[in-house]
């Protein structure tokens, strides 16, 4: 890459289900290059009568679109958060200027949790643990520790992991937004 072209870094998104209850959270951190440009910025959306989470990772703009066509499929769809990811997921390979956005989406309603992609993937997880974004990784294995060696809810699962995150990965933060179903 670049130093005249430095790339918008950005995000870390966990979505944990426990109990019957599902959280997911992100952190504030947007990074051009080698600086913070943002560090509270809100990741996560409630769509759908506020019965599906949504977060995103990558280009603001594109999640924005995203998001967008998302909550339609789900108006089209009667709130089935299954189908609409499935629909978006076509349009989103075989329309021309969709095929462009780089952005990835978490959605998860009470019963399903889905990464959508822009190659067509709809990934529904087997543990109910979504992660995406540069600090996916490190959520995802501290969420899953936590999950199998506490009693945390799921919300105190994502707000934990997502401060291990934080303190790991450079282009992730401490500074959370969790929202519950």
């Amino acid at each position: 890459m670049s130093e005249r072209n430095p790339r918008i870094r950005s995000t870390t998104i966990l979505s944990v289900r426990r109990d019957g209850s599902v959280a997911m959270g992100g952190d504030g951190q947007v990074t051009l290059g080698d600086s913070i440009l943002k560090s509270d910025a809100i990741k996560i959306r409630r769509l759908h009568k506020g019965r599906v989470l949504a977060g995103f990772a990558g280009s603001a703009a594109d999640a924005f679109a995203l998001l967008e066509r998302f909550e339609g499929k789900l108006e089209e769809f009667k709130g089935n958060t299954k189908r609409a990811a499935i629909e978006l997921a076509k349009d989103w390979r075989t329309d021309r200027a969709l095929r462009r956005l780089e952005s990835l989406l978490a959605v998860a309603d009470g019963d399903t949790s889905l990464i959508i992609g822009g190659n067509g993937d709809v990934i529904e997880p087997t543990d109910g643990i979504l992660a995406i974004g540069s600090g996916g990784t490190c959520a995802l294995a501290a969420s899953r520790a936590l999950l199998a060696h506490t009693s945390l809810t799921a919300g105190q699962i994502v707000e934990a992991s997502l401060k291990i995150a934080g303190a790991i990965n450079v282009y992730a933060n401490q500074n959370v937004t969790i929202e519950t179903l």
